[in-house]
C-alpha cells in the first residue's frame, strides 16, 4: 500500500505531477468537488496542530469526503497504552486514508506497515513533514515561477525543524539549488541531512550565523519557529528563542523578488509589520498546503485501489544497534525490535528515527 512518510517517498516526478493536479485544483475547483465522495479520511493528531490538521480537513470536505479522528492523544486509546501499530490497524477498519502527527520519530512509519490504508506523515517529532513540503514546493513554483536554480535560505531551528528536513530533501533533487544554513551552533542541522543528502548529492550549502549577511544572496528565505516543545532545557530554549528576527529594516537588504515563507505558527521569528511586504508569502503558502493535500489525497486514493506491496529492502539492516534518541518510536511502541541500516557514508543510523546507532 502506497503511503507518504518522507518526501522521497515521491519521485520528481511524482512531486510535479501533485504541482500540477494542485494548480488545476485551484483554477477549476467545480471539477474536484464530489471526487472523495463516500471516502473517509482519519486524522489521528497526537500533537497539537491548526493548520496541518484543518488543512486535511478542509482538502477532504472541499473533495466531497468526510473526516473522523481525533486532536489530542488524551482522547485516543493511546492513552490507555494502545501501540500505534494497533491504533493503525484499527482505523484501517473505518477509513479509507489517514493522517498522523505524532511527537515520536517514526510512528508513522510504525503505522504504514501496520495499516492496509495509505498512511500519511502529517508530521514526526522533529523528524520528517512531508506534506509541509508539498505546501512549501507549490509555494515556490507560484511565487518564484520555477524550482530550479534557485539560492534558499533555511533560517533558524534546522536541528529539529522537520519542515526544514523535508524541504532540503525535496528541492536538492532540482538542478541549480544552493542552500544557506543560518542558525545558532546549537541548531545545526542535524549530521544524517547534511551526510545523507547534501553531501552526498554535492549540493552546494553555505553555513551562516548571521541573517543579514545572508539576506542579499537569497532567492527564498525560509524562517522557522525556535521550537520549545523540542527542547528538554528550558534554559536553552530561553538563551536561543529570539536569536533571528526579520524586521521591515532586514527586510530591506533582501532582493526585491525574495520571496519569505514560514511553516507557521510564528511567535517572534517575523514582525508582524513584515505581513504588509508583497514578498511575504507565508499566509499565501498556508493556503497552498489545502492544494497539495488535495492533490495528494487524490493520488494516494487513486493509486490504492490496485495496491502494489513496497518492498523493502533488508540487506543492510542489523538488530544489535540501541537507538539512545528518547523521542524514537522504538521507545514505546510494543515489542517493536531495535534496527539500524547502514548508510553509503558507513554509519549505521535508526530506521525509525535516522539518528545515528
Amino acid at each position: 500500500m502506497r503511503s507518504l512518510i518522507s518526501i522521497l517517498d515521491f519521485s520528481v516526478e511524482e512531486l510535479d505531477s501533485l504541482i500540477s493536479t494542485a494548480k488545476d485544483i485551484i483554477a477549476h475547483p467545480d471539477a474536484y468537488w464530489d471526487r472523495c465522495a463516500h471516502k473517509k479520511l482519519a486524522t489521528l493528531f497526537f500533537e497539537p496542530s491548526t493548520r496541518t490538521r484543518l488543512s486535511f480537513e478542509a482538502a477532504m470536505l472541499e473533495l466531497g469526503g468526510s473526516v473522523i479522528g481525533f486532536s489530542q492523544a488524551s482522547s485516543s486509546s493511546a492513552s490507555k497504552g494502545e501501540s500505534m501499530a494497533d491504533t493503525a490497524k484499527i482505523l484501517s477498519c473505518y477509513a479509507d486514508i489517514m493522517a498522523i502527527r505524532h511527537p515520536r520519530e517514526g510512528a508513522p512509519y510504525v503505522a504504514a506497515k501496520a495499516a492496509s490504508i495509505p498512511v500519511i506523515n502529517a508530521g514526526d517529532g522533529g523528524h520528517n513533514h512531508p506534506t509541509q513540503t508539498l505546501a512549501d514546493l507549490l509555494t515556490i513554483s507560484r511565487e518564484m515561477g520555477r524550482l530550479q536554480d534557485l539560492t534558499i535560505g533555511l533560517c533558524g531551528d534546522l536541528k529539529y525543524g522537520r519542515t526544514v528536513h523535508s524541504l532540503i530533501e525535496a528541492m536538492s533533487r532540482y538542478t541549480g539549488i544552493r542552500f544557506v544554513l543560518i542558525s545558532p551552533e546549537e541548531l545545526e542541522l542535524p549530521g544524517y541531512i547534511t551526510e545523507n543528502v547534501l553531501d552526498k548529492e554535492n549540493i552546494p550549502y553555505q553555513v551562516c550565523r548571521s541573517l543579514e549577511e545572508a539576506l542579499p544572496q537569497l532567492d527564498v528565505l525560509y524562517m522557522t519557529r525556535i521550537q520549545q516543545e523540542r527542547f528538554d532545557d528550558l534554559e536553552t530554549y530561553e538563551r536561543l528563542k529570539n536569536s533571528y528576527v526579520l524586521n521591515v529594516e532586514k527586510m530591506k537588504l533582501a532582493k526585491q523578488n525574495m520571496c519569505v515563507l514560514h511553516p507557521l505558527p510564528r511567535v517572534n521569528e517575523i514582525s508582524v509589520l513584515v505581513d504588509d511586504d508583497p514578498r511575504a508569502a507565508y499566509f499565501r503558502q498556508a493556503l497552498n498546503g489545502k492544494y497539495m493535500r488535495m492533490a495528494l489525497i487524490l493520488k494516494l486514493l487513486e493509486e490504492a485501489k490496485n495496491p502494489v506491496k513496497a518492498a523493502e529492502t533488508k540487506d543492510n539492516w542489523v538488530y544489535d544497534r540501541i537507538c539512545t534518541n528518547p523521542k524514537c518510536i522504538c521507545k514505546i511502541e510494543q515489542e517493536l525490535p531495535q534496527a539500524a541500516k547502514l548508510t553509503e557514508q558507513g554509519v549505521y543510523r535508526c530506521v525509525y528515527c535516522e539518528q545515528e546507532v
